[in-house]
């Protein structure tokens, strides 16, 4: 018993090392990208040695892999249309509203992303085959509400490029929100950002 209660500490303190070095790496690549972050750094940020740092990773590029899937795997699962849902309003507000929230709680996350392709995208060339099958499939059910008269015609791929472009704004470009509108950790203007932004795409594919 006291081996299993021994393993079970031993395995939260580990996990709590590993949240850590996480936000202390996302802090670091978000602010300088995968060439200007040093391990160094990221363990000055985390409050340890370079040298316990690696105990704990094998180096940059894996640790850096690592919040790049990590981000990937947080789209899947939460920016996507939700099937459970009826109609274009519907899907489309979910969508707007799940983007939003993740650019609002998790904006240097978000933006490893963006600087990994501002970058050129090296890291990410594995996932877009998994990208575009899942634009493929987001477009095709916005070219069946075309079909049914459900939404104006448009170019389905770019009008998903455009919600993107507008919500991903307020995670890459934070610190000008910021400055231009206001404190957007405010729950209040979150919540009159996203109906605000709901509001522009809807009515944009009106029929």
């Amino acid at each position: 018993m006291n081996s299993e209660i021994s393993s079970s500490r031993g395995r939260i303190a580990r996990e709590r090392t590993m949240e850590n070095i996480h936000a202390a790496a996302i802090a670091e690549f978000s602010e300088k990208g995968f060439q200007g972050a040093t391990t160094q750094a990221i363990a000055q940020r985390a409050g340890m040695k370079k040298t316990q740092l690696h105990y704990y990773i094998n180096g940059k590029e894996e640790l850096y892999e690592e919040l790049l899937q990590k981000v990937l795997q947080v789209w899947a699962d939460i920016i996507q249309f939700d099937n459970s849902l009826i109609g274009p309003q519907a899907v489309l507000s979910r969508y707007i509203r799940n983007k939003l929230d993740f650019s609002f709680s998790q904006p240097a996350l978000s933006r490893i992303f963006t600087s990994e392709v501002l970058s050129g995208g090296h890291y990410l060339q594995k996932y877009w085959p998994g990208a575009i099958e899942k634009i493929i499939n987001k477009e095709n059910l916005i070219k069946q509400w075309v079909a049914q008269g459900l939404i104006r015609p448009l170019d389905a791929r770019l009008f998903i490029m455009h919600i993107w472009a507008v919500t991903q704004y307020y995670a890459d470009f934070a610190v000008q929100v910021n400055q231009m509108y206001g404190d957007i950790s405010n729950a209040d203007r979150q919540q009159h950002i996203i109906a605000e932004v709901t509001t522009l795409i809807l009515r944009g594919c009106v029929v």
